[in-house]
């Protein structure tokens, strides 16, 4: 009897190891661009692409590429939009009920839908088609990373 315990015992301990690791492994950032999935969708001034990071579901990164919005109030709206989203999960953010910036309306609603329409799109996908990112001239308005909740 002593024989088996012993071996559960240490069979257990040999296995707790393999467990953590499997937990703590985190997998590749996926970049979903909206370009294309969302060509249809016009802010005040025309299309508004997006790169949106999704890391371990969650919402890590937004950033607005080249448009043709007034930079003044697509930067209030981005400033907005994006906070509202990043670190949410991806079935958190497409419940979410975003608000828009005042006086960046077409703009604010442009994004939030760009935004939804990425993240169907990621989950449609199945989560593990590789980066589908563009590269090329960023608005220069990013979102901050926000912490794990």
């Amino acid at each position: 009897m002593k024989k088996i315990l012993t071996i559960a015992l240490l069979l257990t301990m040999m296995a707790a190891p393999a467990a953590m690791l499997a937990r703590t492994e985190k997998s590749a950032p996926r970049v979903v661009y909206t370009g294309e999935i969302a060509k249809k969708v016009v802010g005040y001034n025309g299309t508004t692409p997006l790169n949106i990071t999704i890391t371990d579901g969650r919402v890590t990164d937004i950033e607005a590429l080249t448009n043709k919005e007034t930079p003044s109030y697509f930067n209030r709206a981005t400033a907005k939009v994006f906070p509202q989203f990043i670190g949410k999960t991806v079935a958190q953010a497409l419940k979410l009920d975003a608000d828009v910036a005042t006086g960046a309306t077409y703009s604010s609603e442009a994004l939030i839908k760009n935004i939804q329409m990425g993240l169907k799109n990621y989950q449609k996908s199945g989560k593990s088609q590789s980066n589908t990112s563009r590269k090329g001239k960023s608005s220069g308005r990013k979102a901050r990373k926000s912490p794990r909740r």
